[in-house]
């Protein structure tokens, strides 16, 4: 009897030795370099990279983004959503993630992953050629309507927020069946608008706003619900005509499903003080996008909300699979 309590009172005294040198997970974390998954060129990439940095700077180790591009973002959100919930992998999201998943690319939507914090939002901005003769959207929408010719308009993939967004505004001007769809690769806008291959393209702001300071481009409409400071001259889609236009891009960060909360506080509280820098800030101006903060609390409710909003503007527009 008097082994049996020795056994027992030193299994114990071990197990509280081990336990004391163990302590929570998110006092080590982290232990090493954490991944960043890229889905997207342009400027998701130009801002994945420098958040990227700016967060390495809150943390014992650096965060190393990854591009991993193609379908939409289906490639990212698959390798992140195959990887350990851990917090070593995570991903630079979007709302690519509801567009892709009811376009029928992922066989599984935003509840896959766990939300760490809204870091950005872009607006998407409609533009032409200054030499177009169409100085408002409603010049344009006069000129076409009033011909036998069709807008030839630049889509960087079926499906995508762009695409879904362009279609929304076409529709919303009464031009749905005088355009004709053109693809073209990312961060081609520019290059197919100046090439004459496309009459207008609908892209973020980064991508134009360089031509229309030369004056080759000129930006018609951004599709947010108000003006946003890198085009403060350039009316919404919904001012310039284009009623009940309103889709935004957000950006932010997400972890596999069964990250412990301990390890997305970490994370959070890096991309809070990476977003609310000065270098953030100013580089916002520059790129063209806003700094939009928002904790995982607050973020996932925003994912949740917009995924209905898009599925059900999808299946309106016949994008829905």
């Amino acid at each position: 009897m008097k082994a049996l309590k020795f056994k027992l009172l030193a299994a114990t005294s071990a197990f509280a030795v081990i336990a004391g040198l163990a302590p929570a997970k998110a006092d080590k974390f982290p232990e090493k370099p954490i991944e960043m998954t890229i889905l997207f060129g342009s400027t998701a990439q130009t801002i994945g990279q420098l958040l990227a940095d700016l967060m390495s700077k809150h943390l014992p180790q650096p965060v190393v983004p990854v591009s991993r591009t193609g379908g939409g973002g289906s490639i990212g959100y698959q390798h992140v959503h195959s990887s350990a919930p851990d917090g070593y992998s995570i991903v630079w999201n979007s709302n690519s993630i509801s567009t892709t998943y009811h376009g029928g690319r992922l066989d599984f939507d935003y509840t896959a992953f766990k939300p760490i914090a809204k870091i950005s939002m872009e607006v998407p901005a409609f533009a032409v050629r200054a030499d177009s003769g169409w100085n408002t959207l409603q010049d344009m929408v006069d000129d076409i309507k009033g011909s036998d010719k069709k807008l030839r308009v630049g889509a960087s993939g079926k499906g995508s927020f762009t695409h879904l967004t362009t279609v929304a505004l076409l529709e919303a001007l009464g031009l749905s069946d005088k355009v004709i769809h053109v693809p073209y690769d990312e961060g081609k806008a520019p290059v197919e608008l100046l090439g004459g291959r496309v009459d207008a393209a609908l892209q973020w702001p980064g991508q134009f706003i360089s031509h229309e300071k030369a004056g080759t481009l000129k930006i018609l409409c951004v599709s947010s619900p108000a003006r946003v400071s890198a085009l403060p001259d350039t009316p919404t889609c919904d001012e310039a005509g284009a009623k009940g236009v309103n889709l935004v891009m957000w950006r932010g960060l997400a972890a596999p499903a069964g990250t412990p909360d301990d390890v997305i506080a970490v994370i959070e509280e890096a991309a809070k003080k990476a977003t609310e820098s000065e270098e953030f800030i100013k580089a916002s101006k520059t790129i063209g996008f806003e700094p939009a903060f928002a904790d995982h609390a607050a973020f996932g409710e925003e994912i949740a909300a917009d995924d209905k909003r898009l599925a059900e503007l999808m299946t309106k527009l016949g994008l829905k699979k």
